[in-house]
């Protein structure tokens, strides 16, 4: 593609060299530089690309888009200068791979909690009604049934856009997307073009990299203003900001509710550790799902899939028939006759409903045994907050380590136990080895109590000073069952 039409969709201050050029490729990691690459030099919050200008270079890029033009110029590059590489990147790569979603219809989900949900069981259930059908998720992407491993709920610009358009090449008709805040602040979605939003909820998260709850929310809320008013935004009014994030969007609005009138209502009529039974706009379902919040989630699923033009009467019939997914309220039966949920519950939020949820199902006819811990490297905050919310519903509470990245585990359990009263510490203990305390919980659970595992769900590994090692927590349990 020619560079002259690359850039067509950016406003650029200054242009030096030849803008006929052929370009095979785009990229802002000058390691992935090769011949004939634009390289953009981003400001990012860990390195300066414009310090990698001369290394892209070297390595063959022949454009290089930048905010600061360097001090010498080499023959036969083109630079160009423009106010914010951040924000082209998006645009820049959307043309250079066919502006993917005027093919697509792709719909963005955003929250602290559900987004992984509701995207993958929207994925499944196109995928049932027949239709090729693309994911882009925290736990795995998908170009229908290809799956492709990911490193972030949302990718960089150029990797998504180049995903999005092998979905179209291949024919994939809707594909659902997790947009995190993180995207929304670093432009990640620029030049995207969605077809429908859908709002979840939102408490305290990510506070390392947003620093308060409201610019965590305006990230959130900027989503829904950069709708076109082609797009429908659909959204929770259960949550107290629920109507803030619409407020200003250009999409038409819906809502969906588990307690307020709405253009998708529901309410739980009956629930067990099974299933529950849904009454969604007067029509009964059963699904395979538990709790409130995953009542929720179903109703968010159930109204997207009515406003891309689906039959009701499909869609419910649909709703019944999926599954969990990954680490998502995940439940295994111990032959001792005691239930262990396995959930990847990692704020204060997602932890008081998996707790509801589980107490709603048990009806006091069991003890609740958590074993929960926090990331490191990340929002300090909600250290404590997570230990009192697992305090104030659970019989036992084992505080241990999970991520812990580049901290030590100690220091981030005590964290955890810091606001912890005397009384509250009668039913706490820690154990930083995750296996142990794991073990722990299954020695002291009796028949028909429940044990949480909170924190990781459907994370593999555990991150210590960088390195990924292998762990599991379904992984764990089973080998525990196994010897019971």
């Amino acid at each position: 593609m020619k560079l002259e039409k690359i850039i067509k969709g950016i406003t650029v201050n200054e242009i030096i060299g030849d803008m006929a050029q052929e370009i095979s490729g785009i990229n802002m990691d000058s390691r992935l530089i090769e011949p004939g690459h634009i390289f953009i030099a981003v400001k990012g919050t860990q390195t300066d690309g414009h310090t990698y200008i001369q290394k892209a270079i070297e390595k063959g890029a022949r454009t290089v888009v930048c905010e600061n033009l360097p001090e010498t110029l080499i023959e036969n590059v083109t630079y160009i200068k423009v106010n914010d590489t951040e924000d082209v990147v998006g645009k820049l790569a959307t043309t250079f791979y066919g502006d993917p979603t005027s093919k697509l219809e792709l719909v963005g989900v955003t929250g602290t909690n559900g987004k992984t949900t509701i995207a993958t069981l929207l994925y499944n259930m196109f995928r049932k009604f027949g239709y090729k059908t693309g994911l882009i998720s925290t736990v795995c992407n998908y170009i229908d049934e290809e799956a492709i491993p990911t490193d972030h709920t949302t990718p960089d610009p150029i990797t998504l856009n180049k995903l999005l358009g092998r979905m179209a090449d291949e024919g994939c008709k809707y594909a659902f997307m997790e947009v995190s805040s993180h995207s929304v602040a670093q432009k990640r979605i620029g030049g995207l073009k969605f077809a429908g939003g859908i709002f979840t909820n939102l408490t305290r998260d990510h506070l390392d990299y947003h620093k308060t709850v409201e610019n965590y929310l305006k990230a959130k809320k900027a989503f829904f203003d950069s709708l076109p008013k082609t797009a429908f935004a659909l959204t929770n009014l259960d949550d107290k900001n629920g109507l803030v994030m619409t407020q200003n969007t250009k999409a038409k609005v819906h809502t969906y509710s588990l307690r307020s009138l709405s253009d998708f209502k529901g309410k739980v009529l009956e629930d067990g550790f099974e299933g529950m039974l849904l009454d969604i706009n007067n029509v009964e379902v059963n699904v395979q799902f538990i709790g409130r919040f995953n009542a929720s989630n179903l109703l968010a699923v159930y109204g997207t899939a009515c406003l891309l033009g689906k039959k009701t009467e499909e869609v419910l019939l649909a709703l019944s028939t999926l599954r969990p997914v990954a680490g998502r309220f995940d439940s295994l039966r111990s032959p001792k006759g005691y239930t262990a949920i396995v959930d990847y519950a990692h704020t204060p939020d997602a932890l008081e409903n998996v707790l509801n949820a589980i107490h709603e199902v048990l009806n006091g006819k069991g003890n609740v045994i958590t074993v929960v811990g926090a990331g490191g490297n990340r929002d300090k905050g909600k250290r404590p907050l997570m230990a009192q919310e697992a305090v104030k519903q659970s019989d036992k509470v084992i505080i241990t380590s999970d991520n812990p990245r580049f901290e030590e585990p100690q220091e981030i359990i005590n964290d955890m136990l810091a606001r912890l009263t005397k009384e509250d510490m009668r039913k706490v203990i820690s154990i930083a080895d995750r296996k142990e305390a794991i073990r722990t919980a299954c020695m002291l659970a009796q028949a028909k109590d429940v044990i949480l595992v909170a924190g990781k769900g459907h994370e593999n590994y555990q991150e210590i000073k960088g390195i990924k090692h292998h762990f599991d927590d379904k992984e764990v349990l089973r080998d525990i069952f196994a010897n019971e």
